[in-house]
């Protein structure tokens, strides 16, 4: 396995291929999207955020509070080191961070993603009523405890490599 530290830009397979040069602070490490809900997203690194929406041809978007979900790809390590065969968009997020702990954002706080895009917190973590296609799949899932959700506010394009801030908290 490769050594992640210092990833800038992930792809989704099952070994890494980590360029340098990763600039300090919170990050975008993949851009996933997919055509159905309940299985893995591939990352197509860059996509248009469209206001009041989430991601042009995402299973997700749509007129509702988690129009787009995001995963730490720190969360993803963990279920890595557990010998699972996981990577960028296997959880089924949009959005994999790095450098910023998504789980201690409150509902209501406001994300720049990228020079455009502003995101607003409207769920951390999501209850599982049944096994879905991702933990048979992935043989574990991080979502329910460690992903976070989000309505588009300010639309763009966000493409991997663009920092993360956060605007305000609630």
């Amino acid at each position: 396995m490769a050594d992640n530290k210092g990833a800038s830009v992930l792809v989704p397979s099952a070994e890494l291929r980590v360029p340098a040069g990763h600039p300090e602070g919170a990050s975008v490490l993949a851009v996933c999207i997919s055509p159905k809900k309940g299985i893995r997203k591939k990352n197509v690194g860059q996509a248009k955020f469209l206001e009041n929406f989430g991601m042009e041809q995402d299973a997700h978007a749509g007129n509702w509070h988690r129009q787009v979900s995001l995963l730490a790809w720190e969360s993803i390590e963990k279920m890595r080191a557990k010998g699972l065969n996981v990577n960028v968009g296997s959880f089924a997020e949009n959005l994999t961070t790095q450098g910023i702990d998504l789980v201690s954002l409150p509902i209501g706080a406001r994300l720049q993603v990228g020079s455009d895009v502003v995101l607003e917190v409207t769920q951390i973590g999501k209850e599982c009523h049944t096994r879905c296609a991702i933990y048979y799949l992935a043989g574990d899932c991080v979502m329910p405890k460690e992903g976070i959700f989000a309505r588009v506010i300010q639309e763009g394009v966000v493409k991997t490599g663009d920092e993360i801030a956060v605007l305000e908290m609630a």
